[in-house]
């Protein structure tokens, strides 16, 4: 499972391709497959789902892991497979294609642009006469929670925020929110923000007409967070916490889809079509999504003909042959990069307090061996990644890690032994009364397992003693969310907007809303974050997120593993495409039998 960057998301991740037809990338790719990242009319930078004919049928997909809330931009909720579920069940403002191109949603905005520069003003107008599914407008008023909710500037009777928000930034730098009309939604900012496109997007909008009437608000476009503290709190006690798991009564659809049932025991949503929706009213009548944790599972329920789609953001190489022989069988096999990364992320408020410990814990861990062992056959050129802020290819990528990772046992018990550390006759290095023995907690997810595997044999090698723990609810439980580990293993999902990563790493009392390790770098890391956000040149921008990302790795903080491949198959559907960020359904409502 990963987790929503800014909010970033958490994550918990064949030869195919068209039927036996077409040339295959080295990923065992259909090129056709590549030719689907693209919505069916989509023109230049807007995004409106083609009005295909609709189809009498159920559409079974399998994901990683189970949806838990509606409302995604808590930090206990903040999940990729929610978002992969909701982001066809509410609208917003930008969606991203499957090329993580940010294109306006013309089917529910007109414009949405920067109109003033100086000060930075950007105005976002909505169609006329959209409706949530449950009759009530959907308006400019939905606009201004998700600012309200999510900016950190309203203030409760104690002073504090009483939105629990995942992340507040972006939404942070908009001054004042104002409500033109109806239609029109003005946000005036207090320093210039280029990622604007990454906010407002479908799953940070919550109906306001529903708060309103739990609460008691008559309007919430008359809330300032400066107002009444008491309705401040109303408000966010019930945007925090109601919106969790479903309730049909109080969580309309204002996408193609709605959700009608939720089975938590089995762990599968449905989803049907929103009568109210606006725009092109094709895809299935009906789609239920299921979580299956074993991805070799997933692969053999698609063999079967258990479920339609497999989608799956936890590459697995078995599954990967399983579902790469299915050509014969109509099955369309994809794999492709994601702006996903997993990581080890190293606890500072506990025994990683220690800069040497997390030190020779780098040195010990062989990052190739791991990427060799376990995406080989799912990306053929998978490798290591050296950056948190960038990927391979990107511009500003610098290598910050092979020269700090995988240096050998050898280099980790010499580390050790200068800072103090003394190896003991069972072989575990000790200082201080504390053996360097940890734990490295992740989901339920098998090639983590094989992860925390090939490290324990490693580091044993260097006299660090490194245990496996696997927690089902790791990741949706509230305990990554509480720094409640010595090591986390998981995936950080992003949109194209780096600023999104702000939120992960700079200091708690600075916005880091998602800081959950306790990591805090005020000079090398929250300052260039800010030069980085207020940027409006671009190498500027470019330089302040390398500064970030070295400051980050001299930390010996977060050690990157790789940037993670999706791998997804499907049959019986005219085109499917595994988005980045938002999973397969972005496209849903404009699938077709395939002919």
């Amino acid at each position: 499972m990963s987790l929503v960057a800014g909010a970033s998301l958490l994550l918990s991740a064949c030869s195919g391709g068209d039927s036996g037809s077409g040339s295959t990338d080295q990923n065992g790719s259909s090129t056709d497959v590549k030719a689907m990242a693209v919505g069916k009319a989509e023109q230049g930078d807007v995004f409106k789902l083609a009005d295909t004919p609709g189809y009498n049928a159920t559409v079974t997909i399998g994901i990683d892991d189970g949806y838990s809330a509606y409302n995604n931009q808590t930090p206990d909720t903040n999940s990729s497979y929610n978002n992969y579920i909701v982001n066809a069940v509410l609208s917003g403002a930008f969606k991203l294609d499957g090329n993580n191109k940010q294109v306006l949603n013309g089917d529910v905005f007109d414009s949405a642009a920067i109109t003033s520069k100086d000060p930075q003003v950007v105005t976002y107008k909505l169609k006329p006469n959209l409706k949530w599914s449950d009759g009530q407008p959907y308006d400019c008023k939905d606009l201004y929670l998700a600012w309200l909710s999510q900016s950190g500037l309203a203030k409760g009777p104690d002073g504090k925020t009483p939105f629990n928000s995942a992340s507040t930034t972006g939404y942070a730098q908009i001054k004042t929110a104002t409500c033109k009309d109806n239609l029109t939604f003005e946000t005036d900012y207090s320093a210039p923000y280029l990622d604007y496109k990454g906010l407002f997007n479908g799953v940070a909008i919550m109906p306001a007409h529903v708060l309103e009437a739990k609460t008691g608000i008559a309007d919430i476009t008359k809330l300032a967070p400066t107002g009444d503290p008491a309705q401040l709190k109303a408000a966010g006690d019930f945007w925090t916490d109601k919106w969790k798991g479903f309730d049909a009564s109080i969580m309309p659809s204002s996408g193609p889809y709605k959700i009608t049932a939720f089975d938590a025991n089995q762990k599968a949503v449905t989803l049907e079509k929103n009568a109210n929706w606006s725009g092109g009213k094709g895809g299935p009548s009906k789609i239920v999504v299921k979580a299956m944790e074993d991805t070799k599972a997933m692969a053999t329920a698609l063999q079967n003909g258990e479920i339609d789609v497999a989608a799956s953001t936890q590459p697995d190489a078995t599954a990967a042959q399983t579902m790469k022989g299915l050509a014969a069988q109509g099955v369309v096999y994809g794999s492709a990069p994601q702006l996903t990364y997993e990581h080890l992320d190293l606890n500072f408020t506990r025994m990683f307090k220690d800069k040497d410990l997390r030190k020779a814990f780098f040195e010990a861990v062989n990052r190739k061996e791991i990427t060799d062992k376990l995406l080989k056959e799912v990306q053929a050129d998978a490798e290591p990644l050296n950056s948190v802020e960038f990927y391979q290819g990107e511009e500003g990528y610098t290598d910050l890690y092979s020269s700090k990772a995988g240096l050998g046992a050898d280099a980790a018990a010499k580390t050790l032994s200068d800072a103090g550390w003394v190896k003991g006759g069972d072989g575990i290095f000790a200082k201080g009364g504390q053996r360097a023995s940890f734990k490295i907690t992740h989901n339920q997810n098998a090639r983590r397992s094989q992860t925390v595997e090939i490290i324990i044999s490693q580091a044993k090698a260097a006299g660090i003693e490194v245990k496996d723990e696997t927690d089902a609810n790791f990741l949706k439980g509230g305990r990554v969310s509480t720094g409640d580990y010595d090591i986390a293993l998981f995936g950080w999902s992003a949109s194209p907007a780096k600023a999104e990563s702000r939120s992960i790493y700079v200091c708690k009392a600075n916005g880091g809303d998602q800081n959950y390790q306790g990591l805090c770098d005020p000079e090398g890391i929250d300052k260039n974050y800010d030069i980085a956000i207020k940027a409006t040149d671009e190498a500027v921008k470019t330089k302040a997120y390398q500064d970030v990302d070295k400051a980050i790795a001299d930390q010996y903080a977060t050690l990157p593993l790789f940037q993670t491949p999706s791998m997804w198959a499907f049959k019986g559907i005219d085109r499917v495409y595994m988005q980045s960020y938002d999973g397969v359904l972005w496209s849903a409502g404009e699938w077709e039998p395939k002919k």
